[in-house]
């Protein structure tokens, strides 16, 4: 029997987003483990975030994939909230705000986690400090031989704790 896995990830995604997720969803499988995500292996029969809850309670992991869902150019930060108020000066990316929620639900069921994002994504679960993961840079095309081993160092890591939290079920 696979250890089931919770992954948050966008469902739409561009090539080079579904070629890094399927890297991702290979190295889970391979360690004898089963991706679930809502919209993919599961559907809801309730409400979304209800479902989301059900789903990572029968799960002894988490993956966090952190995509690029929003591109923001121009706007201000703190509109109209007097000296906190900034203009964007420099563009930035914005993930699905489901991946904050999976990843609190997770956080809070104490289930390990293993969090990726792209260079672009900050904010929330994707800053340093916020959890006690360490928040991994994306694995992006065609990866070198040191690049793939690092890729495999950290799942290892990860489902040792994974397996831990399992079987003490």
């Amino acid at each position: 029997m696979k250890i089931p896995i919770f992954v948050s990830c966008p469902t739409d995604l561009n090539s080079k987003q579904q070629n890094s997720r399927i890297k991702i969803i290979r190295e889970i499988s391979k360690l004898g483990m089963e991706p679930r995500a809502l919209g993919r292996s599961d559907y809801p029969t309730e409400l979304p975030l209800r479902e989301v809850f059900v789903i990572a309670k029968h799960c002894a992991g988490g993956v966090i994939l952190g995509f690029e869902q929003l591109w923001v150019e121009t706007g201000k930060i703190k509109r109209d909230i007097k000296g906190l108020t900034s203009i964007i000066s420099k563009p930035f990316a914005i993930p699905s705000p489901w991946n904050q929620l999976e990843a609190g639900i997770l956080f809070s069921l104490d289930i390990p986690l293993l969090i990726f994002k792209e260079k672009t994504i900050t904010g929330g679960v994707f800053d340093n400090g916020v959890t006690d993961v360490f928040i991994h840079k994306m694995p992006m095309g065609d990866l070198n031989r040191n690049q793939v081993q690092e890729l495999k160092e950290v799942f290892l890591k990860w489902q040792a704790k994974v397996r831990q939290f399992y079987y003490k079920l």
